[in-house]
């Protein structure tokens, strides 16, 4: 009976092999866990990225365990951040605990899982982009023009009570200009930048990043126009008067010349007499 029975199973096998390569479906491919993520080091996403789905529909979940611990949890939120990604609200969130994750595809066919990924929030952190720069012209004592650059926070990020601390980076060009020159401010909202061209237009971001993770994106862009410079304009006006003054006194002198001459020429001088044996000097007396 067992004789029997072996071939009949070789078949269904082989026949059940041969629909999945006639229908061309297969058990899905391998995710990727790419990206995790806290703004503010209380709440993270995960993203990942699907494999191949074997020609039939896939779903895709999320487990996790925390280190030391023996209990396997699924993602609690699919959708705040978006396709393919999982969100630990505050609740889920727990700082200075590894979470062990992988994602795991399934459809009719068999089912794949990721690779694990190791996760510590403290070491995730990517704040937002700061937010309300202002740019501002102002004159130091010397009445040097300089350009104030301040900004805020990133409005999820708690730095009052100490609980992120953030460092600044300001880049700045000119319009023209295709390379930044980048200044950093370290833990100061606000930043003083001299020695700019007088008449130049510049653009200016400002980005962020805590002692323990990564650089946010950089801010929108903001710009200004730095005012010419006054007291090269003063100088230059006082330049075309002083020029202007002396060529007027050399036309007046060019002028006063040649009419002298002019008048030579119509009115001669009329010479004295001149007599023979008369002595001038005697007439005079």
């Amino acid at each position: 009976m067992k004789e029997n029975e072996t071939p009949t199973v070789v078949f269904i096998l082989l026949l059940f092999l041969n629909i999945r390569l006639l229908n061309g479906a297969s058990p899905p491919g391998k995710p990727v866990i790419v990206k995790c993520r806290s703004p503010e080091k209380e709440t993270f996403t995960c993203w990942w990225k699907p494999g191949s789905n074997g020609g039939l529909p896939t779903n895709y979940t999320l487990t996790y365990y925390k280190e030391g611990e023996n209990i396997i949890y699924e993602c609690p939120d699919y959708t705040t951040g978006g396709p393919n990604s999982c969100f630990f609200s505050r609740k889920y969130t727990t700082i200075w605990t590894i979470y062990v994750m992988r994602v795991n595809a399934t459809n009719k066919m068999g089912n794949t899982a990721s690779d694990v990924r190791f996760v510590d929030v403290t070491y995730i952190v990517e704040p937002n982009a700061p937010q309300n720069v202002t740019l501002e012209i102002k004159k130091s004592q010397d009445r040097e023009a300089y350009l104030w650059i301040k900004w805020l926070a990133p409005t999820l990020v708690d730095t009052r009570s100490g609980w992120l601390i953030l460092q600044y980076e300001i880049r700045l060009k000119p319009e023209k200009a295709t390379e930044w020159e980048t200044h950093y401010a370290g833990h100061q909202t606000n930043f003083k930048i001299l020695n700019l061209s007088p008449g130049q237009k510049y653009f200016v971001q400002v980005r962020c990043k805590p002692d323990h993770g990564f650089w946010s994106q950089w801010s929108q862009e903001k710009s200004i126009k730095i005012p010419g410079d006054a007291n090269m304009n003063v100088t230059v006006w006082i330049f075309v008067a002083v020029l202007s003054v002396v060529i007027c006194l050399v036309i007046f002198w060019r002028v006063a010349l040649n009419g002298y001459r002019v008048m030579t020429c119509i009115f001669p001088p009329i010479p004295g007499p001149k007599i023979k044996g008369l002595d001038t000097r005697l007439l005079e007396k």
